[in-house]
């Protein structure tokens, strides 16, 4: 009994002792978000856009009227949008929405930008997906190139470390092309 015990024994180390290294597999983290339902703003702004009803809107005080936060409490993240006018200033204006996902290539490993064109709601804009630990992880600006500017940027309210906000992410920024296709000017 103990011989077939111990040629068991060194039978298992030999053929347990190889050289051979398997990679770990990747692994995501498995998030559940909120079935997405979207209902139409109801400010009193020249806009109309559709908006995730998970998140909340909120007025910061002190800002003009039509600047809004679409907080997401779930996700600890905002969508910050501004709307102005355009006043013989549609250049500067577009000058500074498309410097703004510059400021974040320091710490981004990729930044996209995607053009976006809708002729029947007169929305034209660009939208910049922002890949790494930048502190903003999407940014767009839309106008209709004659009377209204809208941009809007996500952040999340902690250290930015992409792996760990890559999902929740990619969420808002589904959230925030929706908005994009569903806005209208009033």
């Amino acid at each position: 009994m103990k011989k077939i015990s111990f040629i068991l024994i060194v039978f298992a180390v030999v053929v347990s002792c190889k050289d051979e290294v398997l990679p770990k597999p990747k692994a995501f983290l498995d998030l559940e978000f909120p079935a997405v339902n979207y209902e139409e703003t109801n400010l009193d702004c020249p806009f109309v856009f559709e908006y995730n009803s998970t998140a909340k809107i909120v007025k910061p005080k002190g800002n003009s009227p039509c600047w809004i936060n679409l907080n997401y409490p779930k996700l600890n993240a905002s969508v910050f949008i501004t709307y102005q006018e355009v006043h013989n200033n549609l250049d500067s204006l577009l000058m500074d929405s498309q410097k703004l996902p510059l400021q974040h290539t320091i710490k981004a490993d990729f930044i996209e930008g995607d053009v976006y064109v809708n002729p029947v709601n007169k929305t034209y804009g660009m939208f910049y997906a922002i890949d790494g630990d930048a502190a903003s992880q999407a940014q767009f600006y839309v106008t209709d190139s004659v009377k209204h500017f809208m941009t809007g940027s996500l952040y999340f309210n902690q250290k930015p470390n992409f792996d760990s906000i890559m999902p929740a992410a990619s969420y808002i920024k589904s959230d925030i092309k929706r908005l994009m296709e569903s806005l209208r000017w009033q």
